[in-house]
């Protein structure tokens, strides 16, 4: 992660089944995964389009291992190998069923493993910080975010019914305590807000309102050099968020939603950690352009405190959204 605002004690760890791992606050753990954490997408069938190219070691099935791509019981078994590198319950990460939507809701306090089904929406995010969350990807934007709880916010419960640290100097200067949230910010997610209701609801939460009080991580996702658009789509970005105006390294009209992503939040009074790393460009990371059905990477974001919960039993998985 490109970072000149990086919280203190924040630490990159890019190991195992992630690309970037981070624990800026007590507890506090942000990651996004690589393709060694193999496909963990229900509704992707893991199999890369003809004439495509598989790396080894992928953790995802080819045109020449599985047929039709991954079973189900390999993304339920690459999920639980992504929750066990964290500390995470098996099952106990929620994801959404995502459409390009501006939508946010709060988290429901189930994993993948219990819930019947994932929610339609695009931003999770859970008041207490408590809840894991994660975000699919494949060359759209992961976003995660985490917060200061704001003064005048009472502390959060727990399950456990124990009240959580809040306020500068609980716990430490000014801790990452407060609401954390994911978000799938594609090129309409982001045109139509997306992360602007995201920072709303977590300020509506509790998040605090002083600049650098909530923070965000801009995961992996293709770039300006790589997003090639019609030319009146760049138009019709760039006049509504100037800062995704770019021309692809052939000299194309292109959009940079990185960039965009975080003007925007800035402009919020966040404080953004931007990956400088392309999913197009970077074969460690699954790319629907570069490999369409190959499979999703996930951005994570949990709080790992004694009393959180336990593993749930296996049920269904819920379905999930369309593109990268």
């Amino acid at each position: 992660m490109s970072d000149n605002r990086r919280p203190a004690g924040a630490m990159t760890a890019p190991a195992g089944p992630f690309l970037f791992r981070a624990h800026p606050g007590p507890g506090l753990e942000v990651a996004f995964t690589s393709v060694d954490a193999g496909n963990l997408a229900f509704h992707v069938s893991g199999t890369p389009a003809a004439g495509s190219k598989s790396n080894k070691g992928d953790g995802s099935i080819t045109g020449g291992d599985g047929g039709a791509g991954d079973s189900r019981e390999r993304v339920r078994a690459s999920r639980r190998g992504v929750e066990a590198a964290l500390g995470v319950p098996s099952g106990r990460t929620e994801y959404l069923t995502q459409v390009h939507s501006a939508r946010v809701v709060p988290a429901a306090g189930r994993g993948w493993g219990e819930s019947p089904a994932a929610e339609e929406a695009d931003a999770l995010i859970s008041p207490t910080g408590r809840d894991p969350l994660a975000i699919m990807v494949a060359d759209c934007l992961p976003v995660v975010f985490a917060s200061r709880r704001s003064v005048e916010s009472p502390a959060a419960v727990g399950r456990d019914g124990r009240a959580g640290a809040s306020g500068p100097g609980a716990g430490g200067a000014n801790p990452l305590t407060g609401p954390t949230a994911v978000a799938h910010a594609g090129r309409r997610g982001l045109l139509d807000g997306i992360l602007q209701n995201t920072v709303e609801m977590m300020r509506r939460e509790g998040s605090g309102h002083e600049p650098g009080d909530i923070q965000a991580w801009i995961g992996p996702a293709i770039c300006g050099r790589c997003y090639e658009v019609p030319e009146q789509m760049r138009l019709d970005g760039s006049a509504q968020i100037p800062a995704t105006h770019s021309t692809t390294t052939w000299g194309t009209p292109a959009l940079d939603l990185p960039a965009g992503a975080q003007a925007v939040l800035e402009s919020l009074g966040v404080a953004v950690h931007r990956s400088p790393v392309c999913t197009r460009e970077d074969p460690r990371l699954f790319s629907h352009r570069r490999d369409p059905g190959r499979g999703r990477f996930i951005g994570l974001v949990w709080r790992r405190e004694e009393g959180q919960g336990t593993s749930p039993g296996e049920g269904s998985e819920g379905s999930e959204g369309s593109e990268g």
